[in-house]
């Protein structure tokens, strides 16, 4: 009978202990306005997650989650298995040279015809057709991709969510529902253009990576001329705030004149025939 009283009082003490943490934190906080009570937290505790101390693997569980959304409600995805390996094989090999390589990075292309690319926590990275199309070479591409890895090497999507969670007064003591993260993140992934530091940030980080990767750093540079001058509207990762002519001007004092076209990728005719499927599709 002591035994399986003791048995239970242990199965009870977990629980209580549960209680008393979460109502320590949640009173203890000067924070008056909750997005969720303690009654509720407790019994969602696992789908709540900390914004300012994400790991790694909540960051690519909540990714995958925003992915699913995207795919299935959002984008469509280019089914050309071709393109498809040929853009992964870019992904991968700048992926291994970017200042956060050792996390699981997802590289896909969605069928649309404006020009655009994005990127969401985890990983995932998103390059439209109509990119694949306007870019001259290989070296431009993998530009605007270093681009959208360096936000996530910066972990910027998770700073922006926090900064969104808190503006909207949706974010708890401890945290923010799990659920309510994943549609920040995939209303940040379409919609919500990067704060001026970050943009740098990744121009600086993509820059770094391009050349890491053997690309010449030029193509960054000749790719945003391009979209500049000719008159289309800018994409997100060209989103007026900062101005695109100040990031040009930027990237072009941080790239050496004279080893600015030396490196791999500018070969416009290899382009073309890598992407010939692409193209035959117009």
């Amino acid at each position: 009978m002591e035994r399986i009283f003791a048995r239970y009082r242990r199965r009870l003490l977990y629980p209580l202990l549960s209680l008393v943490v979460m109502l320590g934190i949640v009173l203890g906080s000067p924070v008056i306005s909750q997005a969720f009570s303690p009654f509720e937290l407790l019994l969602r505790g696992i789908q709540v997650i900390q914004l300012s101390s994400m790991s790694s693997q909540q960051e690519f569980q909540i990714g995958r989650q925003i992915n699913q959304q995207l795919v299935s409600r959002e984008v469509r995805l280019y089914r050309n298995p071709a393109i498809n390996r040929y853009v992964e094989q870019i992904g991968r090999r700048l992926a291994a040279n970017s200042d956060r390589p050792n996390i699981k990075y997802t590289f896909q292309v969605v069928d649309d015809k404006s020009i655009n690319a994005f990127a969401t926590m985890g990983g995932y990275v998103y390059v439209n057709t109509g990119l694949l199309r306007l870019a001259d070479n290989e070296a431009e591409l993998a530009s605007v991709m270093a681009h959208e890895i360096g936000h996530i090497a910066g972990r910027h999507s998770i700073k922006q969510m926090r900064q969104m969670a808190i503006a909207s007064g949706v974010a708890s003591a401890t945290g923010v529902d799990r659920n309510l993260a994943v549609r920040l993140g995939v209303d940040l992934a379409l919609r919500r253009p990067n704060s001026r530091e970050d943009e740098f940030e990744a121009d600086q980080m993509g820059l770094r990576t391009l050349k890491r990767a053997g690309y010449a750093p030029s193509a960054m540079v000749t790719f945003m001329e391009k979209l500049l001058k000719g008159g289309r509207s800018l994409p997100t990762f060209l989103s007026t705030h900062p101005a695109t002519q100040a990031r040009i001007d930027k990237l072009k004092s941080q790239i050496d004149p004279k080893t600015a076209n030396t490196g791999a990728g500018l070969n416009s005719a290899a382009y073309q025939a890598s992407i010939r499927p692409l193209l035959a599709s117009r």
